[in-house]
């Protein structure tokens, strides 16, 4: 009886379906649970997000293996364009989640660790955000969600 109770206590945050790999969470991801559950409303998973560290996946001209450059040249991130022409900041919860999806992106296989906050001072809040797109554990930011938060 023991054994079935502490089962139903750690299933639940285990996969539920073929893109989430059985792994740790990290912080990160489980404020996205939290926030894909309804636990979370949009404005507290925003506050809570903006101190997290989250990985963007950053142009590399020269592959290095994961290591960026320290030039001073402007690190160029990964975004994409959405069907009504809006630009899209790419993030992943941490580069094991960017692995697959970055590969069909040349040129994107590094990147850095960064807290949410620092991304949006520097990038903008012009963008929408994609964070751990096309898995089961990721969430899409608009534009509007953004304005006024940094």
């Amino acid at each position: 009886m023991l054994f079935l109770i502490q089962v139903s206590i750690t299933l639940p945050s285990i996969q539920k379906g073929k893109d989430l790999q059985m792994h740790t969470m990290n912080e990160a991801e489980e404020l996205l649970l939290k926030a894909q559950s309804g636990e979370l409303d949009s404005e507290t998973f925003i506050q809570q997000l903006m101190g997290l560290t989250l990985f963007m996946p950053i142009y590399e001209k020269h592959q290095i293996g994961g290591l960026q450059p320290t030039t001073g040249d402007q690190a160029t991130p990964l975004t994409l364009e959405d069907e009504s022409g809006q630009k899209v900041l790419i993030l992943f919860t941490s580069p094991e989640m960017a692995k697959n999806f970055v590969k069909d992106f040349p040129g994107y296989g590094g990147g850095l660790l960064a807290e949410f906050k620092w991304v949006i001072e520097k990038v903008g809040v012009g963008y929408s955000i994609s964070i751990n797109p096309d898995n089961e554990l990721g969430i899409d930011l608009e534009v509007g969600m953004l304005q006024g938060i940094h």
